[in-house]
């Protein structure tokens, strides 16, 4: 296993974690139901599924017959 010789200063160590970083994500607003989604994905409104403003997919309504 390899060891460090001597110790790294905690400049040096600091500058290395700088790039982890919490990002907001972006978010899009529907111009079709005015619902807020993330960039590039589908989202639910009032039981359909929605991408780009166009109904993709209805959720499928479960009826219970009475005998």
């Amino acid at each position: 296993m390899a060891h460090p010789k001597r110790r790294q200063s905690s400049t040096r160590r600091d500058k290395r974690r700088t790039h982890y970083k919490a990002v907001v994500p972006q978010l899009a607003k529907d111009a079709t139901t005015g619902e807020l989604h993330l960039y590039h994905r589908a989202h639910w409104h009032e039981g359909k599924l929605y991408y780009r403003g166009k109904v993709v997919l209805e959720k499928a309504v479960e009826t219970t017959e009475e005998n």
